[in-house]
């Protein structure tokens, strides 16, 4: 989800053209890597936890972990900001379901069954996906970008079709395909966030109504599924993706973008299926075959030609 967040438009109007120095555009890439590399991280763990907390309790934890991590930040903006949010609720509320409350609960709900790999593969494409959004919206597509995206779909329909990771076909990959899409459409709301929304206050409103609109889904978890027992094998995948991914990774990100601008450091975002690849096969002994590599290479080339495409 946090990819997303430097495309609106308080982050773009701070990163236009920075002004390079010296190193500094070693530590630009180096930040957009370290947000990046954390963000695959965030697959792992949900493959991780699939058999220890349920996917809506590790949603909402997560999110939980986050929002008094950005309190801090966000509380003093957003009261500022009040009326704002207020003109706006419904902008709010439905970024909030999308990219708080639904994105990350379908990512743990296929961590359930799909290999760690596939999941980051899958959401690979998710920038070739914003620009169908981008074309409902009235944007015109140029032919590069439309056999980018073609290119990158094919990789995960035979990514799907093949059962690449081992498993055979799995539902986890039709829901790792729901949550790019639905990656995708917030990512295309975000595009129209009202200049007035500040970023601060904007990620910290999400926050606090995406878990809000968590709450009943967890509670009929509870009460169906029960509790998951904290200990360091949950606690700690839990915090990882609530203070790591949804607060360090951000501000690193922003920082890389205020380095080197928005499209060097968007560029390191798709490493992503590579690095969840090697996580998973360090952390989860997850391994990948020929077919998965096949399949990565068409995602990734279609997202890059998509990417590079002029408008």
């Amino acid at each position: 989800m946090t990819v997303v967040l430097p495309r609106t438009a308080s982050t773009t109007r701070r990163a236009a053209s920075p002004a390079l120095l010296p190193g500094t555009g070693v530590l630009g890439i180096a930040l957009a890597a370290l947000a990046t590399v954390v963000w695959s991280g965030s697959f792992v763990t949900s493959r991780a936890l699939h058999d220890s907390v349920p996917p809506v309790q590790q949603a909402f934890w997560r999110w939980l972990v986050a929002l008094v991590a950005v309190a801090p930040f966000g509380v003093r903006q957003a009261w500022r900001q009040r009326e704002a949010i207020r003109d706006h609720l419904g902008f709010v509320l439905l970024a909030s379901l999308l990219g708080v409350t639904a994105y990350n609960t379908l990512v743990n709900q296929a961590g359930l069954t799909t290999p760690a790999a596939n999941m980051g593969m899958i959401m690979a494409a998710s920038p070739v996906l914003m620009a169908v959004f981008e074309r409902a919206s009235g944007v015109r597509l140029g032919g590069r970008r439309v056999v980018g995206l073609l290119v990158a779909c094919a990789g995960v329909v035979l990514l799907i079709g093949s059962g690449a990771g081992g498993a055979g076909f799995t539902a986890g990959d039709l829901w790792m395909v729901a949550a790019a899409c639905c990656f995708g459409s917030y990512s295309g709301l975000l595009r129209r966030r009202p200049a007035e929304l500040g970023g601060t206050a904007f990620l910290f409103t999400t926050f606090l109504v995406g878990t809000v609109l968590l709450l009943p889904a967890q509670g009929v978890s509870v009460a169906v599924q029960g509790g998951f027992e904290p200990t360091p094998r949950t606690v700690l995948p839990i915090l990882y993706v609530g203070l790591a991914s949804s607060a360090v990774a951000f501000f690193a990100w922003n920082r890389a973008i205020a380095l080197v601008g928005p499209s060097r450091a968007g560029v390191v975002y798709y490493l992503q299926p590579v690095c969840v690849s090697l996580l998973s096969w360090a952390v989860l002994g997850e391994t990948t075959g020929w077919t998965q590599s096949l399949c990565m290479a068409l995602i990734l080339g279609g997202v890059v030609l998509g990417a590079t495409a002029r408008r």
